[in-house]
């Protein structure tokens, strides 16, 4: 197991993330949950869950991992990063460390088992590298029961953990925030290069990716630089890599207006120029809803809101007109399967 933390003669310096915190006894990190006992640094918020729901894996987002069936989600509080326009800043941004809200890992494994249409767990709302070994413990659980597991995370993480997390997680979707590192530095407190390393990282290690970038109105909205992050995943990571371009509100400490939908729309066009799979969240538009088969053009799923058709696939998720084989992991019923 990768090491999490190294003892210094009067502090713990913490080893998950880039930010690297050296904590003197009692003291926590950037994230706000790992706390330094002056011999080690431990989890405060070890086995406490903020948030529990069978959800759509759609709404993690991921279009192309079992599209149509349902997984378990789980969160817990901190970040190690500090956006002023996070959407979940009451969990993200919020240190609980109270007793109420355990749960243990053998569970949670229990009841993603035995829910209708579920895959596994998602670990999710908040950040899940800062709470690492209660995700660790969890998944392990999950996958004893022949489940999948799925993480939606910042890709603020050191290569030696992404190592250690890629061993246990069956796909990934991460928010690449934008793809300038003065963006990363002003709105978010961290830098860019982890991220993209830890995107690599993922993809050599042939796991599933999605990829969510947040549009905010001036911020990161210029075609050029969607043409640049575009051209970079496709690159570095491969051009059937879906990306999401999700709508901003405001939250938190931001209050730019709304991205108007024709913002979207034009970012849609520029990063369609150079990846297969793009499409748009947080909107009520049908534009970058549905999934085309990239080799005849039909229409495999439909999309609307969280409701899935998977119209035009056989069992194998192969495309019913031309056999293209449009997702590698796909169920019409996946509880029946086990």
């Amino acid at each position: 197991m990768e090491r999490l933390f190294l003892k210094h003669d009067q502090k713990v310096e913490c080893l998950l993330c880039p930010h690297g915190c050296m904590l003197a006894k009692g003291a926590k990190g950037i994230c706000g949950v790992r706390r330094s006992t002056g011999k080690e640094i431990e989890l405060a918020t070890d086995g406490i869950v903020s948030g529990y729901s069978v959800d759509p894996v759609e709404k993690k987002p991921l279009y192309h991992f079992f599209p149509g069936m349902e997984i378990l989600s789980v969160g817990s509080y901190g970040c190690n990063l500090r956006c002023d326009f996070c959407q979940n800043w009451a969990i993200s941004q919020g240190t609980d460390d109270r007793q109420q809200g355990r749960m243990a890992p053998e569970r949670i494994a229990a009841e993603a088992g035995s829910a209708r249409n579920n895959i596994g767990v998602a670990f999710t709302y908040n950040e899940p590298v800062v709470w690492f070994e209660f995700m660790r413990d969890i998944a392990l659980k999950v996958k004893k029961e022949g489940l999948y597991t799925v993480m939606v995370s910042n890709g603020f993480v050191n290569p030696g953990l992404m190592d250690e997390i890629t061993g246990f997680i069956d796909a990934f979707n991460i928010d690449l925030k934008a793809f300038r590192g003065d963006f990363y530095k002003k709105l978010t407190g961290a830098g860019i290069e982890p991220v993209k390393n830890a995107l690599k990282q993922i993809s050599r290690a042939g796991r599933h990716l999605e990829i969510t970038t947040l549009i905010i109105p001036g911020r990161n909205d210029s075609d050029e630089e969607m043409l640049e992050e575009s051209a970079w995943i496709a690159g570095e990571l491969g051009d059937s890599v879906p990306l999401h371009l999700s709508r901003y509100f405001p939250a938190y400490r931001r209050n730019d207006p709304p991205t108007p939908q024709s913002t979207l729309d034009r970012l849609y066009d520029a990063a369609s120029t150079n990846l297969k799979y793009v499409y748009l969240g947080n909107t009520t538009s049908m534009k970058g809803q549905n999934t085309k088969c990239i080799s005849c053009g039909t229409v495999v799923t439909k999309r609307s809101g969280y409701f899935i058709q998977n119209t035009g696939l056989d069992e194998k998720g192969r495309c019913l007109e031309c056999g293209n084989r449009v997702y590698e992991n796909f169920s019409f019923s996946f509880q029946q399967e086990r």
